[in-house]
């Protein structure tokens, strides 16, 4: 199945990714275990390696690889760390509201340094007051001459306390047609973070509360036309956010299944390894069946969105499927492990725990499902894959294309052309 999507190309980028994972980032998972703060030195880190411009044309430095080579990336990332996997993902987030909706003149500016290491992009959407009803927001932009004004907060920003350039939705008139996008560089006058507060998983990844106190924005940092707004935040959870979450849960997933099996072949039980007992076997099996299944939705819905055709609807399965399995094969590797799953000098609890936030975040399980069901009664209102297919540049090169890693190919660190105008 792997190879029916993958070229050789997926496959050596899986490696050098995998590698990278356990070499570099896996020491340092204790200590943000340990910390459970913002990994500023791991996320740079990552970030250099040019794996953020997965997705981002070469024209403007990036690898031009697609959407499965992204999900390859996140998930080698979360098989290792949940958290920097969820870093990558948010990143990409980031990337999308300026692949589809930034001028060229934004383009030039900000994708070179995102692909480069050196700019991490957000998306700031949600508030506390509307949560997951975008158009109940109130954070506002008011028009003052060559500049617009911000005010307002945004919860559960992904990359909050590291992010470098705020992709800012906020109201600027009213209903649907009253949201506009905004970049705002984190160290402009008017912005601060909220405290980062401890949550249950992705230690080490932030995901906190943006602030806008009269934060004045040049009106050439907005994306799009005024009213752009909706389509910026749906666009980008729809075509980014579900298959980068799908990633995750499927990183988590393949290290539960590894970790299971690891545990069952080391820990005997009557004189045999705890897997030749038939209820404990079963339950491998169990956990093996639904990875497969996941991946193979998780592969397939971005390869359709490789294509540039309709896959809405994939997404959304895929997001649901693989959250959902991932869950109930965590559970199943505490109920093999027992007791022994319940400390710390093993990392299943970790991958319990960071399996849980994958579950809200463009979309609970239910509002996949919902949308779901508006496909198969034909009541489903439009495609964001279908209306931005003509924007997906740099297709993967084929199976059969010669395979010189020159300079520009993947997995090479992109030419460093600019410099962010935020933190770096």
């Amino acid at each position: 199945m792997d190879s029916y999507f993958t070229s050789r190309r997926h496959h050596q980028l899986r490696e050098e990714v995998r590698s990278f994972a356990e070499r570099e980032v896996l020491p340092r998972v204790p200590a943000m275990e340990e910390s459970r703060s913002t990994a500023h030195g791991i996320s740079r880190l990552i970030a250099r390696q040019g794996w953020l411009g997965a997705t981002i044309p070469e024209q403007y430095g990036g690898m031009g690889a697609g959407h499965l080579a992204k999900t390859l990336i996140i998930e080698e990332l979360s098989r290792v760390s949940g958290a920097m996997g969820a870093m990558v993902q948010a990143s990409q987030l980031g990337v999308a509201k300026i692949v589809h909706f930034g001028n060229e003149d934004q383009k030039k500016t900000w994708l070179p340094a995102v692909a480069a290491g050196l700019c991490l992009p957000t998306i700031a959407v949600t508030e506390h007051e509307s949560g997951g009803h975008v158009l109940g927001m109130a954070a506002s932009a008011v028009r003052d001459g060559e500049d617009y004004v911000l005010n307002g907060r945004k919860v559960y920003v992904g990359n909050s306390h590291v992010g470098d350039l705020h992709g800012v939705i906020v109201r600027t008139g009213p209903g649907s047609k009253g949201l506009t996008a905004f970049l705002v560089e984190s160290d402009r006058p008017g912005f601060s973070l909220g405290e980062q507060q401890p949550a249950m998983g992705l230690h080490g990844f932030s995901f906190g509360e943006l602030i806008f106190d009269n934060c004045r924005v040049p009106a050439a940092n907005r994306l799009g036309a005024e009213g752009d707004g909706l389509s910026v935040a749906y666009s980008s959870s729809v075509l980014y956010g579900r298959a980068n979450l799908t990633a995750v849960s499927l990183g988590i997933h393949q290290a539960l299944v590894e970790e299971t099996t690891r545990f069952c072949a080391e820990r005997e039980r009557y004189g045999k390894p705890l897997h030749a007992l038939a209820n404990v076997k079963i339950k491998l099996g169990q956990m093996q069946s639904r990875l497969m299944t996941a991946r193979l939705a998780a592969y397939h819905a971005v390869h359709l969105l490789d294509q540039g055709v309709d896959c809405d609807a994939e997404l959304m399965n895929a997001k649901v499927v693989n959250v959902e399995s991932a869950l109930d094969s965590a559970r199943n590797a505490m109920e093999i492990h027992a007791a022994a799953g319940l400390f710390t000098n093993r990392p299943i609890e970790r991958f319990l725990r960071d399996a849980h936030h994958i579950f809200a975040p463009a979309g609970t399980s239910d509002v996949q499902l919902l949308r779901l069901a508006e496909v198969a009664l034909g009541t489903a209102k439009g495609s964001w894959s279908e209306r931005l297919s003509e924007l997906v540049r740099n297709q993967p090169p084929s199976p059969d294309q010669d395979l010189d890693w020159a300079e520009g190919s993947w997995g090479q660190v992109p030419p460093q052309r600019t410099h962010c105008a935020g933190k770096v």
